[in-house]
Order: C-alpha cells, then structure tokens, then sequence
C-alpha cells in the first residue's frame, strides 16, 4: 500500500481509537449522569438522571430536590473512587458518552435500581430490569411522583407525570410550578431565563442589571438554569443589558 494512502487510513482511524480508549481516575461529579475525570467531561451513557435544578413530590406529596439528592447519593457511593469508563461516542456538548464501573460494578445500573436514574429507552434498553426493580421497591424518585428527566428539561402542561402508585391530583402544578416559582429550586440553579416582547429567551445571571426586577412565576413563562449552558442549551441568549 502506498506511503500515502497508509497515513490517510491512520489518520480515519485515529478518532476511533481515541474513543475507545479507557477512562480512568476519580472523577468530580457534577449530576448523577455527569462527571469530569481530569479534564475530560463524560456522560453516563444509557440512562438519564434529574438534573439538579429538579424538584420531585415525595412519598407524602412534599416537593424535593431529588436532582441534588441524586448528585449526593452517588457522591456517597462512588466519591473519592477510582472509575473505570468506556466511552461509546461524543454527544453534542462535546462530552464522552461512556459505560462506567466503580470497583467492577457497572454504575448505571446502580443508579436505575436505586431509583436515582431512569433508563434513557431511546439510546437503550440495557437497564430496563433495573428501572422496574427500582419502580416496584418505591426507591429514589419512585418513591412519589416525577417527571422523567428528559421531559423535564422540556416540560409543559402536556408533561406525563410519573410515579410508583398514581400521582396525586395536584402533582402536575405543582412540579411544573416548581420550576418556575419565586424560590430557586437549589442554591445551584440561581439564573433566570424569561421570555421578552419579541418571544426570545433571555437569561440573567444573578450579576446581571435587571436579574432583581425578573418575576419568577410560570404563567409568566420564567424558568431557572443551572448555569449558563443549561440556559444556552434550551436556546436563551444572555441578557444584552
């Protein structure tokens, strides 16, 4: 084979490669499906847990924050671990999508079954056992009432509510309020996104000149961010003044 066409073939098969190649260390964990391990951000592939700006009901129909509580869980399992992850491909935010293992068990499925997870069926079907297990154990987020956390990112008045046993009446108000309402749901989710005249969203970090005039209130199509990407993600600008 000619010199040529010899380095044009490595040059395909470099990015392949690259992907494939172990993760490992401890890593810093940011959300139940998210981590940095160096500087290398990675996404749990296969699954989709809250994100910390979520609210959940609870057994006795009291809104929680089951996105931070999620966070901690796995933080008090695996933190301070060395992890071992498999990357299978790069998702649009530039991160590793990865299947991970903490002292040989597979994460994932340790946050499905413990109801901090949901299995994200439209990538995979791979923790489908678990999330029933969790579903029938009333455990994590099963325990009351949620919104899977691909709709929440996304939701509405049409968002299907999800629990263990029926949810109450109220529980779609008031997850949907929650996210919208005066109070911040953590003290990780301090930006304001609002809707102007002109129909654009527009974000407002705590810094910014006109974040103490913006009225949180869901008729009024205000949401909280967790940071700037999240707000950027959902297609807000920041505020030009």
């Amino acid at each position: 084979m000619p010199m040529k066409t010899v380095s044009l073939a490595l040059l395909l098969l470099l990015p392949s490669l690259a992907h494939a190649a172990e993760i490992t260390g401890i890593p810093k964990i940011r959300e139940a499906d998210g981590i940095t391990i160096g500087t290398t951000r990675i996404r749990l592939g296969g699954i989709d847990a809250p994100s910390v700006d979520q609210l959940c009901l609870n057994k006795d129909g009291e809104r929680w924050t089951c996105g931070v509580a999620a966070r901690d869980e796995l933080i008090k399992h695996a933190d301070g671990k060395s992890w071992v992850c498999h990357p299978r491909a790069i998702d649009r935010r530039g991160r590793q999508v990865a299947r991970c293992d903490v002292d040989g068990e597979d994460i994932q499925k340790w946050l499905v079954r413990n109801g901090w997870a949901l299995a994200y069926r439209t990538v995979s079907h791979d923790y489908e056992p678990e999330e029933a297990e969790a579903r029938t154990a009333k455990a994590g987020m099963w325990q009351g009432a949620f919104i899977a956390p691909w709709d929440w990112r996304v939701r509405n008045k049409k968002t299907t509510i999800l629990g263990a046993t029926k949810p109450p009446e109220s529980a779609r108000n008031i997850l949907l309020a929650s996210a919208s309402g005066p109070v911040a749901p953590s003290p990780d989710c301090t930006i304001k996104g609002n809707v102007n005249s002109a129909g654009e969203c527009i974000y407002h970090t705590p810094q910014s000149r006109w974040y103490a005039q913006i009225k949180m209130h869901v008729s009024k199509g205000t949401r909280w961010f967790c940071s700037v990407e999240e707000a950027e993600a959902a297609g807000c600008r920041e505020t030009r003044r």
